[in-house]
């Protein structure tokens, strides 16, 4: 027996054993359930307590769950029990959108994301902070927080604290005391007029600071005050007041940099040169109107340049940025550099201005040499010189475009380069051919792929649309310009091009000015020129479309015309053939009556319609038909009806009468 019951305990043991964890998992489960607070709905690691318009945080949240959501209540400082300090399982609390005036006390202790934007804080105590070391991320935007809110060294207390988010606040400086782990600070939308040099002087770690929206002027910025930021990868000062960038920038590891929408005139050579690193650089909404030459040199990792809506002005300072972003690599992305002054060049871009359609008054170090372009204007024989030899005249290197060569009629302008020893590798000439076309040729000392020939007529707005631009072959050297206007004065241009259509290293584009003849006069005295030919061509089509569009309209008023008139016609033709008499048409009805018996009808047309006469009559008996005998007893004649049938009229009495019924 004592046996028998040692072998039942050993089964009972070896039975139980493997239920143990699940009753163990069963009953944590069921703990986990009925500790959710009865305000909230729990799920897992997450308990939403959030739009239940809760003026504090519910009891009842006991450990396993990370994530607490207490936002759009209106929980106010006093809400916040002391239990829910000691759960240390929460490591994310939601209290955005909240009644907090202050930075609340007894948050859970191993918290490490804490939202408290949209809330009215206004103060910040280090006592507070101080309960949270394990705290990494604080967003304390869109509340009330000033400079003398924030106790001196309060987020030094929170030793693990990454990342600080401040904005849209009431700060005017730098909270004093930053952690010296901090790796992002936004302090934008602000009210800060000064940065000293000591405000970041400890946070060396910082990689990301942003400053947008504030008060700082090129004054108010400690000339030191960034260059502690060994490590600072990401720096946007936009929509501020400054003229100038910041001196002193971090060169180490400064990856971004963000001037936009400041009031800067200027950016000196040396404020980027040693940017080394910067990938990404923004100068929109600024009062540039040029930048000088070397600005971006060391800058040679840059990969994005945006420089919209400056005040660029198109001059001589400006073609050093023409070659600058012609020849740029394809890994450097630039937008916006257009022109804004001078009126003829408003809304070009500055990367496809010509170069010497840009006169300057002296020479500018750094432009291209522009070699003397001769021009022949010859006599009005046209065949005989529609091609003219090149000329081969040497000039030296000129830093500013040439002296206008300007011909007429019948002599040749040219000047004496018997001085000059050295042969240019580009010469170019051109030739007055007649009122309206001009020839030009060209001679290359170097292989060419294609040439880009630019005309523009002088003395009108220099935009897109008034500039010709013509490519050809390199195996050419010579065009013929024309359906150019008389007596008008063009700048041509002639430049070689690579094989990607691209300006040629190294050569220098050849520019003049030409002025064509005078309009020819024909027998009649009519002027005969380009100017008459060419004001009707863009025309014609629309005078074509206006004839055909005239002459629809007419054919379609003809064609109404003749529907009204049949129309019209064919209603007359009907209002004829039908006669009316006292309201009854002629041919359905038939004017009866008798002189005595106002019962007997006689038919008198073809068609008829019995009416009586006398209503009484007919009401007091049957109406009978038969044949009307005459005194002499013969029967009337009938007449036929519309139907094939004889009729007649009979009385009632069915005896004949004395009197035969005669008809008026």
């Amino acid at each position: 027996m004592e046996l028998q019951v040692r072998g039942w305990n050993k089964d009972l043991a070896a039975f139980i054993r493997p239920w143990i964890p699940i009753m163990l998992g069963l009953h944590l489960q069921f703990s986990r359930t009925t500790s959710c607070p009865e305000e909230c709905r729990c799920d897992k690691a997450f308990v939403y307590c959030n739009e239940r318009s809760l003026t504090s945080v519910p009891l009842g949240i006991d450990e396993g769950y990370k994530i607490l959501y207490l936002h759009n209540n209106q929980i106010n400082n006093a809400g916040f029990p002391l239990e829910l300090h000691h759960v240390t399982s929460v490591e994310t609390v939601y209290l955005y959108g909240n009644q907090l005036d202050e930075f609340p006390f007894n948050l859970p202790k191993n918290m490490r994301v804490l939202h408290l934007q949209e809330n009215n804080i206004q103060t910040i105590s280090r006592s507070a902070l101080a309960q949270l070391l394990l705290l990494e991320e604080l967003y304390l935007d869109d509340n009330s927080i000033s400079t003398v809110g924030v106790e001196e060294g309060a987020f030094r207390e929170a030793v693990s604290l990454r990342y600080l988010f401040l904005t849209k606040n009431h700060l005017s400086s730098v909270p004093i005391g930053l952690p010296s782990d901090l790796k992002e600070l936004r302090l934008d939308e602000n009210r800060i007029a000064v940065i000293a040099e000591e405000d970041f002087e400890n946070v060396t770690a910082l990689e990301s600071l942003l400053l947008d929206g504030n008060l700082l002027t090129d004054e108010g910025i400690a000339p030191r005050a960034f260059q502690g930021l060994v490590n600072l990868r990401t720096l946007s000062i936009a929509r501020n007041s400054l003229t100038v960038p910041p001196s002193y920038l971090p060169p180490d590891f400064l990856e971004k940099l963000s001037l936009q929408d400041n009031q800067m005139n200027e950016i000196p050579v040396g404020a980027l040169s040693r940017l080394q690193r910067l990938e990404k650089l923004d100068i929109s909404y600024n009062q540039l109107q040029a930048l000088t030459q070397g600005v971006f040199d060391g800058l040679l990792s840059l990969r994005q340049l945006t420089v919209r809506n400056n005040l660029w002005h198109c001059d001589c300072k400006i073609k050093w940025v023409v070659l600058w972003l012609k020849f740029l690599p394809e890994t450097l992305n630039v937008r916006g550099f257009m022109c804004q002054t001078p009126e003829g060049f408003r809304g070009m871009a500055i990367r496809e201005l010509n170069l010497d359609l840009i006169q300057c008054p002296g020479s500018t170090v750094g432009e291209p040499t522009h070699p003397h372009l001769q021009t022949h204007p010859s006599p009005t024989t046209y065949a005989s010189e529609a091609q003219t030899p090149l000329s081969s005249p040497q000039s030296p290197p000129q830093a500013s475009l040439p002296p206008l060569l300007k011909g007429e009629a019948g002599r040749e302008n040219t000047t004496n380069f018997s001085e000059y020893p050295q042969q240019e590798p580009l010469q170019a000439s051109l030739t007055v051919v007649n009122d309206s076309c001009i020839q030009v040729s060209w001679l290359a000392m170097f292989p060419v792929t294609a040439y880009k020939i630019t005309s523009i007529k002088m003395g009108e707005r220099l935009v897109n649309e008034r500039t010709h631009e013509t490519v050809v072959a390199g195996e050419l050297n010579g065009i013929l310009l024309a359906n150019l206007e008389p007596e008008s004065t063009y700048h041509v241009c002639v430049a070689p091009l690579d094989a990607s259509n691209n300006h040629y290293p190294g050569s220098y584009t050849v520019c003049s000015e030409v002025t064509t003849l005078s309009v020819l006069v024909d027998t009649e005295n009519n002027a005969v020129g380009p100017e008459q030919a060419t004001q009707q061509d863009p025309s014609s089509p629309f005078v074509l479309a206006g004839l055909i569009g005239g002459g629809v309209i007419l054919v379609l008023i003809v064609l109404l015309s003749l529907f009204c008139w049949y129309m019209h016609r064919k209603g007359s033709l009907l209002s004829s053939k039908w006669k009316y008499s006292r309201g009854r048409r002629k041919d359905d009805y038939s004017e009866a009556g008798t002189k005595k018996d106002n019962s007997i009808l006689e038919m008198t047309e073809t068609s008829f319609q019995i009416v009586s006469l006398n209503n009484e009559q007919l009401l007091k008996g049957a109406f009978h038909i038969q044949p009307i005998y005459t005194t002499n007893g013969s029967v009337v004649g009938p007449r036929q009806s519309d139907s094939g049938k004889t009729s007649t009229a009979y009385n009632k009495t069915n005896g004949p009468h004395s009197n035969v019924c005669h008809t008026k």
